[in-house]
């Protein structure tokens, strides 16, 4: 494309973005808490909705949400590797994805961070079209939403405005170095 071809500063839009954090790396839902920080010290309405990360977790971005009283809802039991009970896992994520349907709907977000969502849709525990179709007709056009977690399907790709995926290069784990307060969690 020759520079004559792309607009220029003032022809370029507004739009609200779904932006989609995925890949094996490590990194998805931080840059997203990143991003969420950043938009709430710019005064805009930030909210997350964590579909697997247990809701009693005290995580370090937990906590801070809570000191910046940023909307902060987690509605899972744990991670899918170590559920007891998928039943109740995968209902627990359906919920979180009526909360999340409530939330969008709202108008009151300028931007919602929709943690681990890939998850739902990879599992089939809820259909990929069905859901894009449901964001397509009900997303508020100015409204910013961000969706991290691995396996993010194509159709989710190809929904999205923004796509970066995560590729790991090194990790600590594979050196015996466990997870830790402030990097991790």
């Amino acid at each position: 494309m020759t520079d004559s071809k792309k607009p220029n500063r003032r022809e370029m839009k507004s739009k609200g973005l779904v932006i989609v954090n995925t890949g094996n790396g490590k990194g998805k839902s931080t840059a997203a808490f990143g991003v969420m920080t950043r938009a709430w010290g710019r005064g805009m309405n930030v909210g997350v909705i964590q579909f697997l990360k247990n809701e009693n977790a005290r995580y370090g971005e937990v906590r801070a949400a809570e000191k910046m009283g940023i909307d902060w809802i987690a509605t899972g039991d744990g991670w899918t590797w170590t559920s007891k009970d998928m039943d109740e896992t995968t209902a627990r994520a359906v919920h979180a994805w009526h909360i999340a349907q409530e939330k969008i709907s709202s108008g009151a977000y300028d931007i919602l961070v929709l943690d681990e969502f890939t998850y739902p849709l990879h599992f089939g525990w809820l259909e990929t079209e069905t859901v894009l179709a449901w964001l397509a007709e009900n997303k508020p056009p100015q409204m910013h939403l961000i969706i991290t977690g691995r396996y993010a399907p194509d159709a989710l790709i190809d929904f999205a405005d923004l796509v970066t995926e995560m590729r790991e290069i090194k990790h600590p784990y594979k050196n015996g170095i466990k997870a830790q307060a402030g990097i991790e969690f």
